[in-house]
């Protein structure tokens, strides 16, 4: 199996005027949610998809739950999840407040064995 891509034209935001430049740009081939994800899991173990779903679900609560807080949440060998801000730049320390967060994101750092899979993937041009 490969990555399918497509080819866009971009602009370099730092030059405006530049010519456009073509990059290639992954694109996904349809997706997987919990309730699959729990039939998959099921058919790999004793353990029945409804129960599977529970497991899933809970987990994705407490995660949200623990990243709330602050915390870093490590699964292990699947990965670090942890929250980020961006903030405006200020000439001095005490001029930075909340007021200046904008915006926030969840950051994924994944475990060795999903950073090895990316060394393996071929890829191939969609259409």
């Amino acid at each position: 199996m490969a990555i399918k891509y497509k080819v866009l034209p971009r602009k370099n935001p730092r030059d405006i005027a530049a010519p456009e430049k073509f990059y290639a740009a992954a694109i996904a081939d349809g997706d997987v949610d919990l309730d699959r994800l729990a039939e998959l899991i099921s058919y790999q173990c004793t353990v029945t998809a409804t129960d599977c779903y529970a497991v899933l679900h809970s987990l994705e609560h407490n995660i949200i739950g623990e990243l709330e807080q602050g915390r870093i949440v490590k699964l292990g060998r699947l990965g670090n999840f942890q929250v980020g801000i961006s903030s405006e730049g200020k000439d001095t320390a005490t001029e930075v407040t909340t007021t200046n967060i904008v915006k926030s994101r969840i950051l994924f750092r994944p475990g060795k064995r999903l950073r090895s899979m990316l060394n393996g993937l071929t890829f191939k041009k969609a259409g």
